[in-house]
């Protein structure tokens, strides 16, 4: 039996409804009113919550790709002025805090770097979540800790001893773990939805699953294997300019894949064999002896 983790006003874990959170990312492309889009769209389709990526530029961005030319919607630009052109800042986030609370769904972001922690601290952060890039960064992993706040921590692109390390830096007490594979898309042979059984038995905390793939049934299949929370990106329109516009849900894919999650929530039952009242009459009718 896992534990279960507090996240907003939510229970997460085993026995609890799945969280569903929708992923905006920067598929917002630094536009405020797109992020305010996505949030009505996460908010009608009965989605828990919604995610951002903090970052200050001048650290998160590796020195070798700083330089480097990137064509982009704004004309060419180096990478890291393309950072800084797409990352929200204290007035946007502002405006996200306020407007996720008149739309009733809770936010939080993936910070990048210490600084990034610092300033989403400042908002009522239901929790921090750990990208799949920062899983070894051990500076930022104990800043996180030090928040007290829940963290969600994914483990792509990672070998288990990275996941231990990571474990041990941030504790158990308010962690949940998600199961992910950093392929963008990713293709269904590369899922490995098992590993969401491996990681609850060895660390005994809510598992969840991040996906990155194309359509819905590896994320309702990990539902269905134990998945405590799942998470998607979501998108306005997939051919949308951005890394991560192909691996996203349209908005009628979001509402298909809570409607599907909860559907098979309610399939999965409590494992006790019992006769149901609807099969008392072909009970009666088919049974010879």
């Amino acid at each position: 039996m896992t534990s279960t983790v507090r996240i907003g006003d939510r229970e997460v874990g085993e026995g609890r409804p799945v969280y569903t959170v929708a992923e905006i990312g920067i598929n917002h492309n630094g536009d405020l009113e797109i992020a305010k889009q996505l949030i009505d769209i996460a908010a009608n389709t009965g989605v828990d919550a919604v995610k951002f990526q903090k970052r200050t530029p001048d650290i998160a961005t590796p020195p070798d790709m700083r330089d480097t030319p990137r064509d982009t919607p704004w004309g060419e630009m180096t990478y890291l002025d393309y950072r800084y052109r797409v990352e929200f800042g204290v007035t946007e986030y502002e405006e996200i805090d306020r407007y996720c609370a008149e739309r009733g769904i809770a936010w939080f972001a993936s910070p990048w770097d210490v600084p990034s922690v610092d300033f989403l601290e400042k908002f009522d952060v239901v929790c921090h979540k750990v990208a799949s890039a920062s899983l070894t960064d051990r500076e930022l992993l104990v800043r996180l800790r030090d928040t007290g706040r829940p963290v969600i921590a994914s483990t792509g692109m990672s070998t288990m001893d990275e996941i231990d390390a990571a474990v041990e830096l941030l504790g158990t007490d308010r962690l949940v773990l998600l199961h992910t594979t950093s392929t963008y898309p990713c293709p269904p042979e590369e899922a490995n939805l098992r590993t969401i059984e491996t990681l609850s038995r060895r660390f005994g905390v809510p598992v969840g699953y991040s996906g990155h793939e194309r359509g819905l049934q590896v994320s309702i299949a990990a539902v269905a294997l134990g998945a405590c929370l799942v998470e998607r990106h979501v998108t306005l329109d997939r051919t949308m300019w951005g890394s991560d516009q192909a691996a996203s849900l349209e908005p009628e894919g979001l509402r298909r894949l809570v409607r599907d999650i909860r559907t098979v929530e309610a399939a999965m039952g409590d494992g006790v064999k019992r006769v149901f009242p609807g099969e008392e009459a072909p009970r009666r009718r088919l049974r010879r002896v």
